[in-house]
């Protein structure tokens, strides 16, 4: 994986998911779903999941560049905190170019996994690591609000899909 190949698996996917994350906090805000609610009860709130989301894109294209991740501004949950946070993000994506990724595909990334050490080259980190965890923090928040009667489908995760109102895989 090239340079060029790390810049386009990072900045215009997250910057596509992170307008996605943001409709779905946009969608849970206007019908009143509880961004405080859990899957379970040992888990992460969906509002804590999109935030560790958010945190994951800075977390990823950041050190791939060979600059140090800048942290959230908050830990405001509520959905116009979560919105600011991602509207910070999005900036902060939108200011990179291709040409900020140079040597990045060169770089070794050093970092923490729960309570693992970790040292892998930028491509593994981007692809095994980093882009799969702020998926997995996505889906979960996103599972969560509809396990919480938040009536949402594919098409509200990915913006690809369209399905009509009402249409079920099982009805």
């Amino acid at each position: 994986m090239n340079d060029t190949d790390l810049y386009n698996v990072t900045v215009p996917v997250f910057r596509h998911y992170l307008l996605q994350l943001t409709a779905l906090i946009n969608r849970a805000d206007g019908e009143g779903a509880d961004l405080f609610s859990k899957l379970v009860a040992d888990t992460f709130s969906a509002a804590q999941h999109f935030h560790i989301a958010q945190g994951y894109v800075q977390r990823t294209v950041f050190p791939v560049i060979g600059r140090e991740a800048p942290s959230l501004p908050n830990k405001d949950l509520s959905a116009n905190g979560i919105r600011k946070c991602g509207e910070l993000v999005l900036q902060q994506l939108n200011a990179l170019t291709p040409g900020d990724f140079e040597a990045a595909s060169e770089r070794v990334i050093t970092h923490r996994a729960g309570e693992a050490d970790l040292k892998q080259k930028a491509a593994d980190y981007v692809t095994l690591y980093a882009v799969p965890n702020f998926f997995f923090h996505l889906t979960m928040g996103y599972a969560t609000l509809r396990q919480h009667g938040l009536e949402i489908g594919k098409a509200d995760f990915d913006g690809h899909h369209h399905y009509q109102r009402g249409f079920r895989f099982n009805a």
